[in-house]
């Protein structure tokens, strides 16, 4: 298993372009009154609708989905699940790959 450390800020709501597991992925990470979300995006194919975004709990959930690996969210401080101001500094969002 290895894992990519996927860069994010604090805004409320961001989207970035990435190259994980040699494939373009795009994941949109926003705030809403309930949590953090997530949605993925795979070569302009959307897997991933409305995910919540826990602490060491992965967010698709579907190795059937083809990404090769899963995203996860790691809080650096503690055991609490993200939220947007803490993104890039205690929370940490990682792409884990199986091997």
């Amino acid at each position: 298993m290895s894992s990519v450390t996927v860069p994010l800020s604090a805004p409320a709501s961001q989207s970035l372009n990435s190259v994980l597991n040699q494939q373009l992925v795009l994941p949109d990470v926003y705030q809403h009154s309930t949590g953090l979300f997530m949605e993925v995006w795979q070569n302009s194919t959307r897997v991933v609708a409305d995910a919540i975004c826990q602490n060491l709990n992965p967010v698709i959930h579907a190795d059937y989905l083809g990404l090769g690996g899963d995203f996860v969210f790691v809080d650096k401080q503690g055991s609490t699940d993200p939220a947007y101001d803490g993104l890039g500094g205690r929370y940490v969002l990682t792409f884990v790959t199986a091997i």
